[in-house]
């Protein structure tokens, strides 16, 4: 893997069968960084092929003994965390403490789930007719495709891996051709960990081309993806013509309700870590700050002095708080966004122009950027940004703010800044969102609780805690009759 990163499939690294490659790019300093094969539709086939094949024994491994492979995954993840995060925060971008809590993230699950090996459990229950048994197993669904972003290119293979692994299912990931590296050294942790060939397999590739041919493929039982809500939309479309199952985790519109009885120099350290770390580039990140009229200037003020301190570089120099945006094009769309601002007669306060001097002339670095005298209307208030951008918006009260959170199209991540105990409870009701916080940021999840949104963020399941097993994992019901006689259910004997 050290001229050119390969394809894993069937234990064995090999370039794609055409022969190409393409460049994975540090997008602070514009460097290329690896060779990375540039898969097509026949090293999606054979991918699945050797999914296909090591299904059977893997899935008749025992469970505690799956849970035990996950446990070493662990333990080799600890050992090359920092190696790893470093590689994360040269091809991705994030700043390093952040990368090494995107590898955290993958220890975390590791050991969650490898207990799992160990509490599949399921349910048993009292039969209707006398000398009969009734319960319910889980039973893995066989080979799973995991599609996968470039903004946590550690830590959500494993979120989506992990789960499907102790369950018994065989791996097909397709990971961001932006972060292809890091991703295939992710899957080499996992080799080195173990993992029988043909387990899990990885395919880079930079066009939609490998990833099509992973949904519409036919032996694959479940796309699981995790993207923005119009690729989402046509993942869940081309799987259905092939009636397989998808989990789509997709976009979010995230806000932090601010009130007036708010400590506000606490709220100021969660708002600006929600929309500015991973230079707004985390699907739960916060784009809207939703802010009670009494205090809003207060806090303007506030957030405005603090937005001052944060060291905007290259992600490897320990003085950064805020990285580089992940490539040109997103550059460009954070731009436009921004400007759609202006033309729509928000107010802005800080930001709003690419950094192009100096250090920062090669690589994709955007101001961090705050808009005032926000409407419910505009672009900036209602569509996803995925960059370091926060709009304001003034409120009257706390239901006129949950309306206003509640009313775009996501459903991700909430927060609430207040001390009256009533309305934290009242809003933890009332927010639309899968995730709700109350006094901290609208980002930090924990991997044993269910992660995922509502509305278009997603299409009902969870990632993380147990209901990622139900995502990975189908019901069976067993009957056995030890009557000696025929008994008939369903039947009115009166």
């Amino acid at each position: 893997m050290d001229n050119q990163v390969c394809n894993f499939i069937g234990g064995k690294w090999i370039p794609a069968q055409s022969g190409r490659t393409f460049e994975s790019r540090n997008p602070a300093t514009g460097q290329t960084i690896v060779q990375c094969a540039d898969s097509g539709v026949e090293d999606v086939r054979q991918a699945v092929s050797a999914a296909r094949e090591a299904f059977d024994s893997w899935r008749r491994l025992p469970a505690p003994r799956r849970g035990e492979l996950l446990y070493r995954v662990a333990e080799r993840l600890v050992h090359e965390k920092e190696s790893l995060a470093r590689t994360l925060t040269s091809e991705m971008g994030k700043v390093l403490v952040e990368a090494r809590g995107d590898v955290q993230e993958a220890i975390d699950m590791a050991y969650y789930m490898g207990g799992e090996g160990r509490r599949q459990f399921g349910h048993i229950a009292p039969a209707e007719l006398p000398h009969k048994s009734a319960c319910a197993i889980r039973e893995p669904l066989g080979v799973v495709g995991l599609i996968t972003p470039w903004n946590f290119p550690v830590a959500i293979p494993a979120w989506k891996s992990f789960p499907a692994l102790i369950m018994g299912n065989t791996v097909v990931l397709k990971p961001s051709p932006d972060t292809p590296f890091t991703a295939a050294l992710f899957v080499k942790i996992l080799e080195e960990a173990g993992i029988p060939p043909g387990v899990v397999n990885v395919i880079l590739g930079s066009t939609p081309q490998a990833g099509e041919a992973l949904v519409k493929h036919p032996d694959v039982a479940l796309i699981s993806f995790t993207g923005s809500t119009a690729t989402g939309g046509k993942v869940a479309s081309d799987a259905a013509t092939h009636h397989k199952r998808v989990a789509l985790e997709m976009g979010g519109k995230n806000a932090i309700l601010v009130m007036e009885d708010a400590d506000l120099e606490l709220a100021v350290e969660g708002i600006v870590w929600s929309a500015f770390g991973t230079s707004g580039q985390r699907c739960t990140a916060c784009s809207r700050l939703i802010v009670h009229r009494a205090v809003k200037d207060r806090l303007a003020t506030l957030l405005l002095k603090r937005m001052q301190m944060l060291r905007v570089g290259n992600g490897l120099d320990p003085e950064t708080d805020v990285g580089p945006l992940i490539n040109q094009s997103q550059l460009d769309r954070v731009h436009e966004f921004v400007k759609a601002g202006q033309q729509e007669g928000a107010r802005l306060l800080a930001g709003g122009y690419p950094l192009t001097e100096g250090e920062y002339a090669s690589g994709c670095f955007f101001a961090p950027t705050l808009f005032d005298q926000v409407t419910p209307s505009m672009r900036i208030a209602n569509e996803e940004i995925f960059g370091p951008v926060l709009t304001v918006l003034e409120v009257e009260n706390l239901d006129e703010a949950i309306s206003l959170n509640n009313s775009v199209e996501y459903g991700l991540s909430s927060a609430l800044y207040t001390q009256d105990v009533n309305r934290a409870h009242y809003a933890m009701r009332e927010l639309r969102s899968g995730i709700v916080y109350i006094n901290a940021g609208t980002i930090g999840s924990e991997v044993h609780l269910p992660f995922g949104g509502v509305k278009a963020t997603g299409n009902g399941h969870r990632e993380a805690g147990q209901a990622a097993l139900d995502t990975f994992s189908e019901w069976k019901s067993i009957y056995v009759d030890y009557s000696g006689q025929l008994q008939r259910a369903q039947i009115d004997m009166n």
